[in-house]
């Protein structure tokens, strides 16, 4: 089977900047998953002793605890911070982003608007970030829009860093009808328009393609999403033991994109599995 590669794919800084802080912290822990990638983490584990925990009050003292990429509640790195353990951000700087924008649109009563999904990581940090936890409201579609009461006439937004800019314009374009002041930051991150459209491009040339990453990753999910609009024959995995043969009956040409947090080594076994079938 030939394989063809999307332009842009794989690991984006935000990752590559937190995979290299974590090596650097031989025996230490991250606060939640580093990053959406089980085979990463299980590497960062077995080679760098570098462990994992879900819950504050599971941290031991003197402990050298890392923020994940996707960053956590406000209250929590305050908290974090006052127990007795060296503390290593490697909060991904397009995320801080909406988050300091969130704080400061909200301080100036702005009411706040995210486009993402209520239970990721990311979108809980940024949120956080609101004076008024009341008016920060979490949206996905334009419909959303209805069954919000906002609490001022002016009105802040920011997008999940991974989330289609398409659907972010929807959303503002909606909003703009409804509202008199409407203050816009795209914080979507540039690595994300890049894979995306480089998704979009490869996905109208195949017969089939492979979208390798985490299947909690929004990213990822996101990246499939785009290349099943353009090829039905798009399929899903997280590394190269769930590739299927039967894919691959009658095609010629295979497309393979991945998601931000998809480690080179991953791809490249995925690349040489698909190239013997």
């Amino acid at each position: 089977m030939k394989v063809k590669l999307a332009s842009n794919y794989g690991f984006c800084f935000g990752v590559k900047r937190a995979i290299k802080i974590a090596e650097s912290y031989e025996n230490s822990s991250t606060m939640g998953p580093l990053i959406h990638n089980q085979d990463e983490i299980n590497r960062l584990r077995n080679d760098f002793n570098v462990g994992l925990y879900e819950n504050l009050e599971d941290i031991k003292d003197n402990d050298t605890v890392i923020i994940r990429t996707h960053g956590i509640p406000k209250n929590d790195l305050k908290n974090l911070r006052k127990q007795n353990v060296k503390v290593i951000n490697a909060t991904c700087p397009f995320v801080t982003t909406p988050q300091q924008i969130v704080k400061k649109m909200s301080k100036e009563e702005y009411s706040i608007l995210i486009f993402g999904d209520a239970d990721h990581p990311e979108v809980k940090g940024v949120q956080s970030y609101g004076e008024d936890q009341e008016d920060v409201h979490i949206v996905l579609e334009p419909s959303d829009l209805e069954n919000i009461e906002f609490k001022y006439s002016k009105i802040a937004t920011v997008a999940q860093t991974t989330k289609k800019k398409e659907k972010y314009l929807e959303i503002v374009n909606s909003l703009i009808l409804k509202k008199k002041e409407v203050r816009v930051f795209n914080t979507i991150c540039d690595a994300t328009f890049e894979n995306q459209d480089a998704a979009r491009e490869l996905s109208n040339q195949v017969d089939v393609m492979v979208v390798i990453g985490g299947k909690n990753s929004s990213n990822t999910k996101q990246l499939h999403s785009i290349c099943k609009e353009n090829c039905e024959d798009s399929y899903l995995i997280e590394n190269e033991e769930e590739i299927n043969k039967e894919w691959f009956t009658n095609k010629k040409l295979c497309g393979i994109t991945a998601g931000a947090s998809t480690p080179d080594w991953i791809i490249q076994q995925v690349v040489n599995t698909i190239e013997k079938v």
